[in-house]
């Protein structure tokens, strides 16, 4: 192709998606365990045998020009694909019937899950998993790239591309420093929390808990006082200190916080939905086996066979 470069690094490529994925040189730097200087080289190096801008450099980090959208999507595709070929040779070497990949957040990882994933593994042991943790829009991006086979939200709306199906639900809690007045209740309600604080972090945002506290506060009669943080545990850190009230789901209840209670939010319209999310012209048979033994789970209560 007359104008196109004969020389293609692809490892200036791989580190211009890693600066795409985490918006920043220095951060992708981290990632790769190397210098920032040496990533910015390389993509200034890509850049220039393209002709063409990949990225705005930006006081605070990088924004993707246009011709950075069309090429890094094109190429990431590309890089996808490579990858499973590499992991379908890898599970074949190993004796492997197959690969999952799964999309998880942290509030997902509860009893529910942790029953399927135990069945599984029971009645198909020679399956590979692996699991990717970002947030519910991420994993919906990483769907329609192909990139994991499922992913499971809490409360998650489906592109239109995609199925969804829940398969089960669970209480929402608050979050009180243990010196809170509401510490000493066994439940509380939005009533009780309608002049409250709320500090919510990258798992309450990206399971709607926001919205369903903005819409219970205003129907208490309150105006709901809330700011966010790009963070997941420490938030009950910040709870401890006093720096306002959490919301999380049943799954976070189990792990201890010092300086931190949990205590549940009262009524049926406060459970959340735990759901599958997954592109329907997927046809890994180790997706289809996984959620067929979901819905037969759900069904039977998510009891183990012993």
């Amino acid at each position: 192709m007359i104008g196109a470069p004969e020389i293609v690094d692809f490892l200036s490529i791989f580190h211009a998606l890693r600066v795409a994925d985490h918006g920043s040189f220095s951060r992708a730097a981290r990632s790769l365990g190397t210098q920032q200087s040496a990533v910015s080289r390389r993509v200034r190096a890509l850049e220039d045998e393209l002709g063409v801008s990949l990225f705005e450099r930006q006081p605070n980090g990088v924004r993707m020009t246009i011709a950075g959208h069309r090429f890094l999507n094109r190429t990431r595709s590309a890089f996808d694909e490579i990858d499973q070929a590499v992991a379908n040779a890898s599970s074949a070497g190993r004796g492997v019937a197959g690969a999952l990949r799964i999309g998880l957040i942290q509030s997902v990882v509860g009893d529910q899950f942790e029953a399927l994933l135990k069945e599984y593994r029971r009645e198909h042991p020679d399956v590979a998993f692996e699991f990717v943790e970002s947030s519910s829009t991420a994993q919906l991006g990483m769907l329609l790239q192909r990139r994991i086979d499922v992913a499971l939200c809490l409360d998650g709306s489906a592109t239109p591309e995609c199925d969804m199906e829940k398969l089960w639900t669970g209480d929402v809690f608050a979050a009180l420093p243990e010196t809170h007045p509401l510490a000493g209740c066994d439940v509380v309600n939005w009533e009780l929390l309608k002049d409250e604080h709320f500090i919510l972090g990258r798992d309450a945002l990206g399971t709607a808990l926001d919205k369903l506290a903005t819409d219970r506060i205003s129907q208490a009669g309150g105006r709901i006082s809330l700011e966010a943080h790009d963070v997941s545990q420490a938030v009950m850190r910040l709870v401890a200190l006093r720096f306002g009230v959490a919301l999380v789901s049943d799954s976070s209840v189990s792990i201890g916080y010092p300086g931190v209670v949990f205590r549940p939010l009262h009524g049926e319209k406060q459970r959340l939905s735990y759901c599958a999310v997954w592109l329907p012209g997927n046809d890994n048979p180790a997706l289809r086996r996984f959620l067929s033994l979901a819905r037969s789970m759900a069904s039977k209560g998510w009891e183990t066979s012993t």
